[in-house]
C-alpha cells in the first residue's frame, strides 16, 4: 500500500487551497485562500528541486500578501443613502439579486411598506449593499434586508451600518433594532456584530440596543 510522503501531503493541500479560493466571489477570501495555497506551494516547489514552480509561486505569494496589505490598510470611505421605498433602482437592484438575496432571507419579498426604511449603503461610492427595516414600535426597528453583494462580505459594512450613533437611526430615535432568525449564515453574521441572541413567543430573535 503505497503511503504519502509529508512533502506530497502538503503538495496536495497546496493544490486544494489554490483550487478552492476560486469558488469565492469574495476577493478578499480569494486572496487568503490562495495565500495559504502558495505557501504551500512554495514549499513543496523547492523542497522537491522543481525551482520553477517554487518561483512562481513564491511570486503569486507576494502578490497575495502585498495585496491583502493594502486592502486592510487603506482608508475606505462608507455612507448610506436613504431611498423612497418604490425607488426603480431599489426594485431593480433587488429584482437582479433576488436568488442570492433568498439564501440568506427567505421569507423576503416586498418593500411596499410606507414604515419601512430604505437605504443603498455604499463603499467607496460603489453600491455595496441594500438595508431595509421596518419600524414596529417607536424605537425599534425590526431588520428585514440586510443584503451585502458577495464582492463586499467582509464585515465592514455591517460594522458601519451597525455601528453606534449611525445618523439614519439616530435620526428617528431608533434605539433598538431586531433581527429575525432568517438563516444560519446571517445568524452568524449578527453575532458578530454585536446581536445577541434571545427568544420571544418561542421564535429566534437578535437584538442590538443602539445607545
Amino acid at each position: 500500500m503505497y503511503e504519502f510522503s509529508a512533502i506530497e501531503i502538503i503538495g496536495y493541500l497546496g493544490s486544494f487551497f489554490i483550487a478552492f479560493a476560486m469558488t469565492f466571489s469574495s476577493i478578499i477570501r480569494l486572496r487568503w485562500f490562495s495565500l495559504v495555497g502558495t505557501i504551500l506551494f512554495t514549499t513543496y516547489g523547492f523542497s522537491i528541486g522543481a525551482y520553477p514552480v517554487g518561483i512562481v509561486n513564491a511570486f503569486i505569494m507576494i502578490t497575495n500578501i502585498v495585496f491583502l496589505i493594502k486592502q486592510y490598510s487603506k482608508k475606505e470611505l462608507f455612507r448610506t443613502l436613504e431611498i423612497r421605498n418604490d425607488n426603480k433602482y431599489l426594485i431593480d437592484f433587488i429584482q437582479f439579486h433576488k436568488e442570492d438575496i433568498a439564501r440568506f432571507f427567505p421569507k423576503f419579498e416586498s418593500v411596499g411598506d410606507e414604515n419601512r426604511i430604505s437605504f443603498l449603503v455604499l463603499r467607496d461610492m460603489q453600491v455595496a449593499g441594500v438595508f431595509i427595516g421596518k419600524i414596529v414600535e417607536p424605537g425599534k426597528l425590526c431588520v428585514e434586508l440586510d443584503y451585502v453583494t458577495p464582492a463586499y462580505r467582509d464585515y465592514k459594512l455591517g460594522k458601519f451600518v451597525y455601528k453606534s450613533g449611525q445618523s439614519i437611526f439616530k435620526q428617528r430615535n431608533i434605539t433598538q433594532l431586531i433581527s429575525g432568525s432568517y438563516s444560519t449564515k446571517h445568524n452568524v453574521y449578527l453575532k458578530k456584530l454585536g446581536f445577541n441572541e434571545t427568544v420571544e413567543n418561542q421564535n429566534t430573535v437578535f437584538i442590538k440596543n443602539m445607545e
